[in-house]
């Protein structure tokens, strides 16, 4: 019975000790070295209140790591996200300055978002246009739009319930933000990793022909994870909007460091084709409570903003450094195993 039991209980050994030999679980430990400190150093730093009120600072940057990430396994790359936050911001605050009511707003803000999506998927997936550049020249083309639009003013003004639902608790003590983000994580995990369209996702960015010669058809893949992107952007802003009460035309300005970081921390590979939602969801926490960390240490945002920088560095550079240490140990036990067989092929 002893020998059964151990024999059902062997094969989750090795299964669990390949998960904590994973990039997830290279995170989570990450994770679990900065909150011991942290809590060691700031009395009630795990206070679930003070837990809440960390991921609310940054959620909006969370969602759209979570859409951004299918952008990146996709092989293609999206900087203007936070531009188009600060647009979709911008457009709720500049109707309702116009006399357009706040809920016709935010319905143009998503469909403006949605268009600046589509707009660089068309000339990414239809043109063939590099994303890196198609992007940058959306970053500074919508961040240009925004500033025309207000200036350097800062507009408000939101009705209440407007306010309410980005400042205070909707459900207990959860922000609305805060749970439209857990529905989100379960809808991106469910897209991405168990359903069709998240194959051909995956299949698109580890090779585009393989995936034109098995019938996908990458350019609407492709426009799909743009427009996506775009939308979820605009959402974000909408409800970074809501939770500041007033908006600018540099209103999000400089958050694609963090998102971009958020998503190739996460193990997503930089090339497409590789990563999980997992992994995202841990280096958002990673990532937030280092900032935390780092702003109750009386760092800069300067220090904040090296420190983040040289995660993004890290982030591309390790798993690749792994990847070719891995190709590199492969290749040399084939060659091993060639010298061995010779003397028995004589």
């Amino acid at each position: 019975m002893r020998q059964r039991a151990r024999q059902s209980r062997s094969p989750l050994a090795p299964e669990l000790f390949r998960r904590l030999r994973s990039w997830e679980g290279l995170l989570l430990g990450v994770l679990a070295v900065i909150v011991v400190v942290t809590a060691a150093a700031v009395p009630g730093y795990l206070h679930p209140q003070n837990q809440i009120n960390l991921l609310e600072l940054s959620i909006e940057k969370a969602i759209v790591a979570l859409a951004l990430s299918f952008v990146i396994v996709s092989g293609e790359i999206d900087l203007s996200i936070a531009s188009v936050m600060g647009l979709a911001a911008v457009l709720v605050a500049w109707l309702r300055q116009q006399g357009v009511p706040v809920e016709v707003g935010i319905v143009a803000a998503l469909a403006a978002g949605t268009l600046c999506g589509l707009f660089n998927g068309y000339w990414v997936a239809i043109v063939g246009l590099p994303s890196l550049a198609v992007t940058l020249a959306g970053l500074i083309g919508y961040r240009g739009v925004a500033l025309l639009l207000v200036e350097d003013r800062s507009i408000g003004g939101f009705p209440d319930w407007f306010n309410r639902l980005g400042q205070q608790p909707l459900v207990g003590p959860f922000p609305l933000a805060l749970i439209v983000f857990a529905a989100l994580v379960v809808i991106a995990t469910v897209l991405l990793q168990f359903s069709g369209f998240g194959r051909y996702v995956y299949v698109v960015g580890s090779s585009r022909e393989v995936a034109r010669f098995s019938g996908v058809r990458v350019p609407r893949v492709k426009m799909a994870v743009f427009a996506m992107s775009g939308l979820t952007a605009a959402f974000a802003g909408v409800l970074l909007a809501a939770r500041l009460g007033a908006v600018r035309g540099s209103t999000a300005e400089g958050f694609e460091l963090d998102i971009i970081t958020m998503v190739l921390l996460g193990g997503v590979s930089i090339f497409g084709g590789s990563g999980s939602m997992a992994g995202v969801i841990l280096s958002i926490l990673v990532i937030l409570n280092l900032r935390n960390g780092l702003a109750l240490a009386n760092a800069t945002g300067n220090t904040q903003a090296g420190v983040i920088g040289a995660l993004l560095i890290l982030s591309v550079l390790v798993p690749n450094l792994i990847a070719a240490a891995r190709a590199r140990a492969v290749r040399s036990a084939r060659v091993e195993a060639g010298r061995r067989s010779l003397p028995s092929a004589k």
